[in-house]
Formats: C-alpha cells, sequence, structure tokens
C-alpha cells in the first residue's frame, strides 16, 4: 500500500447528493476509512441522504453552512467544526456564505456506493 496518496485536483466529479467529491483516500486495501473533499456550491444544499452501516464526520475548512443530522435542529458550521454523523442516520448540508463550503468526508468503515441512500 502506498504510504503517499497525492491530491489530484483534476479528479473532482459531480455526486448525485448534489456536490463536487474528489476521493483523498478510499482503497480496498484500507477497508477502516476513506477521506474525501466535499465542495457544495455557495446556496446549493444536499439531498437528504444516508449511509448504511458506515459513521461519517464532516470536518469544516472553508465557507460558511447550515447541517442537519437525524431529527436535530439546523445547526450553524464553519471552519474548525466537526460534525459527527452516525451510521444509517439521515443528513444533509447547505452552504450559506458567499464562497464555496467546503469539507472533508471521513467515513469509517470506508465509503461504499452500494450504503448510499437517498
Amino acid at each position: 500500500m502506498k504510504t503517499i496518496k497525492r491530491y489530484r485536483q483534476h479528479k473532482e466529479y459531480y455526486f448525485t447528493e448534489g456536490c463536487f467529491i474528489n476521493e483523498l483516500w478510499n482503497t480496498i486495501e484500507d477497508e477502516s476509512v476513506s477521506i474525501a473533499r466535499a465542495r457544495l456550491v455557495s446556496s446549493e444544499i444536499t439531498k437528504w441522504h444516508q449511509l448504511e452501516g458506515i459513521a461519517e464526520r464532516y470536518v469544516i475548512l472553508e465557507g460558511k453552512g447550515v447541517v442537519e443530522v437525524g431529527n436535530n435542529a439546523p445547526s450553524d458550521v464553519k471552519p474548525g467544526d466537526i460534525v459527527m454523523i452516525p451510521a444509517g442516520t439521515r443528513q444533509r448540508i447547505r452552504s450559506t456564505g458567499q464562497d464555496d463550503l467546503v469539507f472533508l468526508a471521513i467515513c469509517t468503515p470506508r465509503f461504499v456506493a452500494r450504503a448510499y441512500r437517498d
């Protein structure tokens, strides 16, 4: 397994959830975790979704937003904030600033597309 994986900006793609994703780390050789860089365009919101069997953490890097997790009240988020999303819990996030909202999505175990539910 590689000890360093280089960031490749051109690998960013649009995901049906409603944001841009760049898979920084997601390999079958490390089933325990995946890390993606997510970018949500200003004023956009992701679809309600959940990950079956996968817990997720958002680490906010840039911008401002409002996150909704389960039945909790919407919460403002800003750089440095970490959002914990238990496995199987519905979630969505909205970019509320003038700039894009950028965050890391850290999944345990690693993200697999078959676990994603709208």
